[in-house]
């Protein structure tokens, strides 16, 4: 993937790109997230792996576009815009609602005969297990307590009200996509899935993190890390080493 298609893509940031990449790590965001998320993690890792995130419509340089309310729809946008990015091994990467997505887009790939290296998953229960959530049909005032409840946001944007205008309407969104998903029954993917979880995360119990074990033909591993749902933010060091060790039994890296 040359940089003139890089800055052409509608769907995919490449933040540093790297002509010594033997692989590829494909990153989803979380709801009401964007591809800058990934940035530092993008920053961190070796040369050798290229990491790429997904832009949601909706944010960011994408704010005029509508949300895609539906996780399966938007499975299918983005597996077309993802398909372009498998010309290295690859593996997907996603957090909260990125880690459905990233199972559903991985499935596609599987169909189509560009099968991932691995998925990790986290910070989400598996796609077989469901809570009755409705977040996306409260107000304004409960989706921000919702937010304050899951401290992934700066709190310090909670008060500025153009801010809030931009953000909501994605937020409401993804959290109607997140909410409203359901795997299809037997779904599962031939790559191994590493499910990464927060010890106090509210939106995931280790049962339902464990789970993502039946949607693997292959290995499964869970990790736990101390913290609440971005937990990740605050281990990303351990993290990058869990990926790193996973990938390099897959392909061999350039010293």
């Amino acid at each position: 993937m040359n940089i003139s298609s890089q800055k052409a893509d509608t769907w995919i940031r490449c933040f540093h790109p790297s002509d010594a990449a033997v692989a590829r790590l494909v990153c989803f965001p979380h709801a009401g997230g964007s591809a800058t998320y990934y940035f530092p993690l993008s920053r961190a890792t070796p040369p050798w792996l290229d990491v790429v995130a997904v832009q949601y419509p909706g944010r960011q340089d994408r704010r005029t576009e509508p949300c895609v309310e539906d996780l399966h729809e938007l499975a299918d946008r983005v597996f077309e815009a993802v398909r372009g990015w498998t010309d290295l091994p690859f593996a997907l990467f996603g957090h909260s609602l990125g880690a459905s997505l990233g199972f559903e887009v991985g499935m596609r790939l599987e169909k189509d005969g560009r099968p991932p290296l691995a998925l990790f998953a986290s910070g989400r229960r598996a796609p077989s297990r469901h809570r009755n959530e409705r977040v996306h049909e409260q107000d304004d005032a409960g989706i921000i307590a919702e937010l304050k409840r899951l401290a992934g946001t700066d709190t310090r944007m909670l008060g500025e009200e153009d801010v809030l205008r931009m953000i909501l309407p994605s937020l409401r969104g993804d959290y109607k996509a997140a909410e409203t998903y359901r795997g299809r029954p037997g779904d599962r993917l031939t790559a191994p899935i590493t499910a990464l979880t927060g010890t106090d995360d509210p939106q995931v119990t280790l049962e339902e993190a464990n789970a993502w074990a039946g949607h693997t033909s292959s290995a499964f591993t869970l990790r736990t890390y101390p913290g609440g749902h971005f937990f990740l933010n605050h281990h990303s060091p351990a993290i990058i080493e869990e990926i790193l060790a996973v990938l390099n039994g897959s392909v061999s890296p350039r010293p």
